[in-house]
């Protein structure tokens, strides 16, 4: 995901989903991406557990690692930032062949919403083990129903916070629900609204001027 040349960043009253915004000036930027894994194709959740990219994904990854040398042309200061878990830490290190004067940071704050239990399983084999649980959910919102996992308030919250610490041109390798959730904050949405936010499995997503730009 992208952040680019004026960008809105959350101010002290809060970086929920609806508001609380200042605009400011920076240089071009802030980006985001996530490519397909394994466990992708598979339709299991991976929260914080971990799975290899599809040989799909890494041809993606280096897709991207050359749109990305066209977008950071000219650009000073960039910095470049990775969640911690493996999938995305690879991701990054293969980035880093195509990017290489670029230095890597882990965050926590951009790790993947935590399904607690259901992580590695699939919504069939998650009906079957906990009967109507899922029932009345939709496609885009079943995975919140998990007993033990982390809150869609938490997750934004965390991230919300990380966003405040955005000064500059910024890279972000992150994860599926946590860009949609970082992507609703930037604009302002609510919740179904960034849970529903179609996003393809590989791509840049670029947020600048107050507007989302998918990149292919």
């Amino acid at each position: 995901m992208e952040v680019g040349s004026r960008i809105r960043r959350p101010s002290a009253r809060g970086c929920g989903a609806t508001g609380g915004y200042r605009d400011y000036q920076q240089g071009p930027h802030l980006r985001t991406a996530a490519w397909p894994t394994v466990w992708n194709t598979l339709g299991r959740l991976q929260g914080g557990q971990d799975s290899p990219l599809t040989e799909y994904g890494l041809q993606q990854v280096d897709r991207m690692g050359q749109l990305l040398l066209r977008e950071l042309e000219g650009a000073e200061g960039v910095q470049c930032q990775v969640s911690p878990l493996g999938r995305a830490q690879s991701r990054a290190s293969r980035l880093q062949t195509t990017l290489p004067r670029t230095k890597w940071t882990a965050d926590y704050r951009l790790t993947e919403m935590k399904f607690g239990s259901w992580d590695g399983m699939t919504a069939y084999e998650i009906a079957m083990e906990y009967p109507g649980l899922l029932d009345g959910s939709e496609a885009f919102d079943w995975f919140l129903r998990t007993p033990d996992g982390e809150s869609f308030e938490a997750v934004n919250a965390r991230l919300g916070d990380w966003l405040r610490t955005v000064s500059g041109p910024t890279v972000v390798v992150t994860h599926g629900v946590a860009a949609r959730v970082l992507i609703g904050i930037y604009l302002g949405l609510p919740q179904e609204r960034t849970l529903r936010l179609a996003l393809p499995d590989s791509g840049l997503a670029r947020l600048a001027g107050g507007r989302l730009t998918l990149l292919s």
